[in-house]
């Protein structure tokens, strides 16, 4: 007897009922940029279809998010240079440049999940994560800030403030700060695993949040570690994490693996910029199906254990999913 998987597959409908991963718009979240003032959209060069939007506008693209049904946006907000301090005091500003876009996006769309970014870097003179002191990034000095930046971000009115700065201890200053202010229902989604990858570059041009001077390898993980990735869960969970996040996704699909297999909760990947800008600009040579090629990434994550997917062509494969 000859075993013949093909068999499994000679039949489009034979092979959607037998598909092990089901990849949705219910998986995706829309990364935006958003900048002061009205009617604008900046393009940015390496993230094709992507800008840096005013208010107003923010509104109307997470308009098409709700209607192709992604369920959330994530924001990150470009700050005036003249904003930015080595404390980044800017970022818990009530009437801030996130704090007005959350507010406006949860009048428009009250159903759409919004999502904010918990880091010092887009407030910094310094370009860091953290605050900078002399040549150290100063992690005890930077958790009563960050807990502070997501009390303000919760009070707009945002449903997940996500720690992106990879200090040690910020979830649990977050946790205890939202609790103590009222905002027990406000979660945490961590970016628990996040590595000193290149592949950030296109997100920090959209930013202008790159270092001013060194690097991120003393708080970002060393791509060459995979284990360490297991501890960093473990204090993101005692600690009152949510759900946690692998970053970036494509190339760390062994490490989504991983945290999946040792979590009970929600596990998100980024498919981060340059991820994402590799395909586009392959696409715009003729080198590949940019609609393919985005949704066989999409479901790569799926598959690697990924219960959400943050990713620049979320509309894109919303559209596509949709048929």
């Amino acid at each position: 007897m000859l075993i013949r998987p093909r068999r499994n597959r000679r039949h489009p409908a034979l092979r959607r009922l037998v598909r092990e991963t089901q990849l949705s718009p219910d998986d995706l979240v829309l990364p935006l940029f958003v900048q002061e003032g009205e009617g604008l959209a900046s393009a940015i060069a390496s993230l094709p279809g992507h800008a840096r939007l005013s208010i107003d506008r923010l509104v109307e693209k997470a308009g098409e998010a709700v209607a192709l049904g992604v369920p959330g946006v994530a924001l990150f907000p470009v700050i005036d240079p003249a904003e930015k301090d080595p404390r980044g005091s800017a970022a818990a500003k009530p009437d801030g440049l996130l704090q007005r876009s959350v507010r406006a996006l949860k009048a428009a769309h009250p159903e759409l999940l919004v999502i904010t970014d918990v880091a010092l870097d887009p407030y910094s003179s310094d370009g860091h994560d953290g605050v900078l002191i002399g040549e150290r990034i100063d992690n005890d000095e930077t958790l009563p800030i960050l807990a502070a930046m997501a009390v303000s971000q919760a009070e707009a009115g945002a449903d997940v403030v996500a720690p992106s700065d990879m200090m040690d201890g910020r979830v649990l200053a977050i946790r205890e700060a939202l609790d103590a202010a009222g905002f027990t229902e406000v979660a945490i989604g961590s970016y628990c695993t996040k590595y000193a990858s290149a592949f950030y570059g296109p997100f920090r041009e959209a930013l202008d949040s790159a270092p001013r001077s060194g690097d991120k390898k003393t708080y970002q993980m060393d791509p060459a570690n995979a284990r360490e990735a297991l501890r960093e869960l473990s204090l993101d969970e005692s600690e009152g994490a949510d759900w946690v996040m692998v970053k970036p996704g494509l190339v760390y699909a062994d490490i989504i693996r991983l945290v999946r297999d040792h979590t009970a909760l929600p596990v998100a990947a980024y498919h981060v910029s340059g991820e994402y800008a590799m395909l586009r600009a392959a696409a715009e040579r003729g080198w590949l199906d940019y609609d393919r090629c985005l949704l066989e990434s999409l479901l790569s994550l799926k598959r690697a254990g990924a219960d959400v997917i943050f990713t620049y062509g979320a509309l894109d494969a919303a559209r596509l999913l949709r048929g």
